[in-house]
């Protein structure tokens, strides 16, 4: 499968992600939904994530030019919610996985979608 079939499909088909990219690890994006545009700043911030999560806690993530706040950050994934919109972040050995939501769609569905694609990536040494 593609990356941007697990985008399309594994993401963004499920109802529950509204916007999602997969990013290399080593840098670069792997594949992202049609108009999502995660900015170089952006990109490196979310690479960086998970070796300074005091930072991503108390400072938050832009995405595509939305500021959202952390609401969870741990070595399995980071969360974040601007209103009643969110995202959210998991890292897989190779990627990591971008998912923002939208409401009526609510923080827990989300995860359901974004954290068992990422465990099969990691099942699968990406």
């Amino acid at each position: 499968m593609s990356w941007q079939s697990y985008v399309d499909t594994n993401l963004v088909a499920s109802g529950k992600i509204s916007r999602a990219a997969i990013l290399g690890k080593q840098g670069g994006v792997w594949a992202t939904s049609a108009g999502y545009t995660l900015s170089p700043d952006e990109q490196k911030a979310i690479l960086g994530a998970f070796n300074d999560l005091d930072s991503v806690r108390g400072s938050g993530l832009h995405l595509a030019g939305v500021k959202y706040f952390t609401t969870k950050a741990d070595e399995r994934s980071i969360y974040g919610k601007k209103g009643s919109d969110g995202y959210v972040i998991v890292p897989t050995k190779q990627a990591i996985i971008v998912a923002e939501y939208s409401a009526p769609t609510q923080a827990p569905e989300a995860v359901g979608v974004a954290e068992p694609l990422a465990d099969y990536l990691i099942g699968v040494d990406y």
